[in-house]
């Protein structure tokens, strides 16, 4: 027996446009910025803390972001930690532009500017292995 002789039928697909729409909230725009930030540069968020006291950098935390939305368009803010030494400008235009692109990419949201404050400056972790003696 198929299914069309057990009365089930399938109904006929719809156009794409014609099925309705997708509404993305802005905690959701500002999660994923966040997580961008941190997983796909070299940036670090602070943790830890109460209402911003005895909060510390910390290279493995989400940078905060926050999200204008008008529509289809986001403006966002995102306040990030970078290991110190860096080039400013290079490491915040990169910043910049990783977050526009994968936003825009994971969720269809055009991403119109990106605003980057640098809150603090940390040397890099030391690495695992053995010190280098000078």
């Amino acid at each position: 027996m198929t299914m069309t002789e057990a009365g089930t039928e399938r109904r006929p697909r719809r156009a794409v446009e014609d099925r309705g729409s997708t509404s993305m909230s802005r905690r959701v725009l500002e999660k994923i910025a966040g997580q961008v930030a941190r997983d796909e540069t070299e940036a670090g968020g602070t943790s830890g803390g109460f209402l911003g006291i005895g909060s510390r950098a910390d290279f493995t935390a989400r940078p905060e972001a926050s999200v204008e939305l008008a529509g289809n368009i986001a403006s966002l803010r995102v306040s990030v930690g970078l290991p110190y030494p860096v080039a400013l400008r290079a490491a915040t235009r990169e910043l910049r532009e990783r977050i526009a692109w994968r936003v825009t990419e994971l969720t269809g949201v055009q991403v119109r500017q990106v605003d980057v404050t640098v809150a603090w400056l940390r040397p890099r972790p030391a690495s695992p292995g053995r010190r280098k003696l000078l």
